[in-house]
């Protein structure tokens, strides 16, 4: 096939032999199966900026740390420069997040390496070797279900021990194996301990899983396995390789109405005596005349 644009200083560097299809078509990129060497792998080109309908939102990119501060303050401030580093800093997170979650023995595709908006990897492929299945493609027998949710389940607890939130996890963002399934798409992988919508993010994805495995084994349908492991992630007691149980009880306080008024009332009262010592300070000491 015609080796595409993007693709082509990969080939003249050798670092790819040679692109034999495309795979397919997403909307933050285009996936296609190259030679290198021997073995065949895959090439994910990520879309332009402008070309992708999956947004930055702030929500997923709140907690990543820049470690280079003038790169924060333009991104902070969306400077030209800034929103091009902000740019890198997305195409590179997926990157940095396989890496990290195949040292933690999560099932991902092992990365080959990034280079210029190209990220290569391994190739999923199923017993025969052709290229895996997405889990939504699949059906399931009831016990197949209940192991590849209970495969599911402890790969997102040890990216949740590694400090990431897959932050779009369903059915079809997983494939299927010869020995089960393997998360894959990572760009918007959320930072679990700098994010404050990280545990909600990690309730979505637990129970998108538990939806779909529920379709072939409804008794999962009752599990609250997200809600369980952010308990024991809070309390410092989640560790790789814990067993959950599915339940978690909820909290059936019902709150105190008055006592919640007070401490709005106090919230407001601080507030406002903040403000008056601000007008106190302003009088104390006047902006200098300013010339004409």
């Amino acid at each position: 096939m015609k080796i595409p644009k993007r693709l082509q200083p990969l080939v003249d560097d050798g670092m790819i032999d040679e692109v034999m299809m495309q795979l397919m078509s997403g909307k933050e990129a285009q996936v296609y199966v190259v030679r290198c060497g021997d073995e065949e792998r895959c090439a994910k080109v990520f879309k332009e900026a402008k070309q992708r309908s999956f947004k930055q939102a702030v929500q997923y990119q709140e907690g990543r740390k820049e470690r280079n501060s003038r790169r924060a303050r333009a991104m902070a401030k969306k400077t030209r420069y800034g929103q091009k580093e902000q740019e890198q800093a997305w195409l590179t997170a997926e990157v940095d997040a396989l890496y990290r979650l195949a040292a933690a023995d999560v099932r991902v595709p092992k990365p080959y390496g990034f280079v210029d908006g190209v990220l290569l990897m391994e190739m999923i492929t199923d017993a025969e070797g052709v290229v895996a299945p997405r889990l939504g493609d699949v059906t399931l027998t009831h016990e197949q279900a209940l192991r590849y949710h209970a495969k599911v389940i402890q790969d997102v607890i040890r990216m949740l021990c590694a400090g990431l939130i897959h932050g779009d996890l369903s059915e079809f963002n997983v494939l299927v194996d010869a020995e089960g399934p393997v998360i894959i798409d990572l760009p918007q992988a959320v930072d679990a301990a700098g994010n404050n919508s990280a545990a909600a993010m990690l309730y979505r994805d637990v129970d998108n899983m538990r939806d779909y495995f529920g379709r072939f084994a409804p008794e999962l349908l009752t599990t609250h396995y997200g809600k369980e492991m952010w308990a024991l992630y809070e309390s410092g007691e989640l560790h790789p390789d814990s067993q959950l149980t599915g339940h978690f009880d909820f909290d059936n306080h019902i709150a105190d109405v008055g006592e919640l008024m007070e401490v709005i009332d106090d919230a407001k009262e601080e507030e406002a005596e903040r403000q008056a010592r601000m007008r106190d300070d302003d009088e104390d000491y006047p902006e200098p005349p300013q010339p004409y």
